[in-house]
């Protein structure tokens, strides 16, 4: 079993932490459940719509199936679920590299520290500024801070000076109202520090979940250290962080393995502090500069495999946020909508500075993107499609976060605050920053969706929080 020494750990303080990711009984499940049959794995869809998730054995005998009618099943399923929960909105944000100094060697990333090929960059705080400008001049309320794992001389406290230079930028009209952070785990004390600056989400993947491919993909620097990382979610709570976010880079290792793997993580959490995972990310190996292991991903997952991935967990953790990011193409991106993706990645550039030229590879980003269109190109995408872009970041705002939340979503009624708050931001990116055919495709679906409601109250709410917007008020939420 696999130990570390825990550092600050408040709860397990001078004690060694174990591996909860049972490696045998994932195996053994997968095993058993290798000959799951239609009529089985149709009753366990069938349950999947109480809402209630799924438990281990269950998600192990749907990514078994492979039958064509239970997978349109699955598929089925997912969009009821996401439906109810969520409804029709997709939540937008962007992510803000602000540097790629990195001191980890992971052999799937352009940023780790023995790439010759990459150029190294720490912005400081008047770039930050400006790049921040250029994403709120674009519509964007919501960032993603992401930084290599090392920082310039400053330490952690360029990561907190930086979340700051973010949340003070005003241009126009805007504001970039939420930070999401991912960058290196922290002790305690930090995560303390970084929640009172105000962040929104902490997001942290462990990659592979597989310890031999992991020991493997990770050679050099802290990073090497496959419990820390495990348990930096833990130590986020312990903080006072309820909001956090995992997930897994598919290509490394067996998806399938990798998915109960996630699933025992999310039982982890949910068992210690009561609270399962605010979203989970699904990014696959894309190539990056000076990675053959990105070019041939050890274990590469399909198109149609993917869309199961994303279906499943959406049925598995129906309250979850499953977010899809720009490494995928437009269409891929399209396709999972449907299936479970609540929150995507618009006009992204990987690369610190990159909002801030027009040549995106004037500096080396840290992966491929497929998808590189602009954000009003993605909102005029999605509003062809009759889904609502949201900026919206109220929940954050008014402490509807952790326990709070998953009391709202677990039985779908943040989808009524989701879906006013939805239409209050559309409203706002289409008034100050659409371009015209953007703006008259989306006032267009803003009637569509107050004609179609028969609920007499929402309609009369979202009715007067639009008319705010058009005479000027921002950030109108509930």
């Amino acid at each position: 079993m696999l130990k570390l020494n825990n550092h600050n750990n408040n709860n397990h303080n001078n004690q060694k932490l174990e591996n909860f990711i049972d490696e045998d009984l994932i195996i053994k499940t997968l095993e058993a459940t290798k000959d799951c049959s239609r009529e089985w794995a149709k009753r366990i869809v069938a349950r999947a719509l109480e809402m209630e998730g799924l438990n281990f054995f269950e998600v192990s005998c749907l990514l078994n199936c492979d039958d064509p009618e239970v997978l349109e099943d699955i598929f089925a399923a997912a969009r009821q679920i996401k439906d109810k929960i969520y409804g029709d909105r997709i939540v937008m944000f962007a992510p803000l590299y602000i540097s790629n100094l990195c001191g980890n060697e992971c052999l799937y990333c352009a940023f780790r520290a023995t790439n010759k090929e990459l150029a190294r960059r720490a912005l400081t705080q008047e770039e930050i500024e400006r790049e921040v400008k250029n994403l709120v001049d674009q519509g964007h309320k919501r960032v993603l801070m992401v930084a290599g794992e090392s920082y310039p001389h400053e330490g952690f406290e360029y990561v907190l000076k930086s979340i700051d230079t973010v949340y003070k930028v005003q241009s126009g009209n805007g504001s970039i109202r939420r930070v999401n952070v991912n960058i290196a785990p922290l002790e305690v004390e930090e995560f303390r520090q970084l929640k009172e600056k105000g962040i929104g989400t902490f997001q942290l993947f462990q990659e592979t979940y597989h310890v031999p491919t992991y020991e493997k993909m990770h050679t050099g620097g802290k990073k090497k250290n496959f419990l820390w990382r495990l348990y930096a979610m833990d130590r986020a709570f312990q903080a006072g962080i309820d909001d956090v976010g995992i997930g897994v880079l598919f290509g490394l290792y067996d998806y399938k393995y990798e998915i109960l793997a996630l699933m025992q993580h999310i039982k982890h959490l949910e068992d210690e502090f009561g609270v399962g995972p605010h979203t989970i990310s699904v990014p696959r190996l894309e190539p990056a500069d000076g990675s053959s292991v990105s070019v041939e991903p050890p274990f590469p997952v399909t198109d149609e495999q993917f869309k199961k991935i994303v279906a499943i967990l959406r049925i598995a953790v129906p309250y979850t946020g499953i977010i899809m990011s720009t490494r995928e193409t437009p269409k891929i991106r399209r396709e999972t909508f449907a299936v479970g993706v609540s929150q995507i990645s618009a006009g992204s550039r990987t690369n610190p500075g990159g909002y801030s030229v027009d040549d995106f590879e004037e500096h080396s980003s840290q992966f491929s993107l497929g998808d590189h269109r602009a954000l009003d190109e993605v909102i005029n995408d999605l509003v062809t499609m009759k889904y609502i872009p949201s900026f919206c970041t109220a929940c954050y705002r008014l402490g509807r976060t952790g326990h709070d939340f998953m009391d709202m979503a677990k039985p779908g009624d943040i989808k009524y605050h989701c879906s006013l708050n939805a239409l209050s931001t559309l409203l706002e990116y289409l008034n100050d920053y659409a371009s015209p055919r953007t703006k008259e495709a989306g006032e267009k679906l803003i009637r569509e969706k107050l004609d179609a409601s028969d609920d007499e109250k929402w309609k009369t709410i979202a009715s007067e929080m639009l008319e705010q917007v058009k005479s000027g008020k921002r950030d109108c939420f509930i």
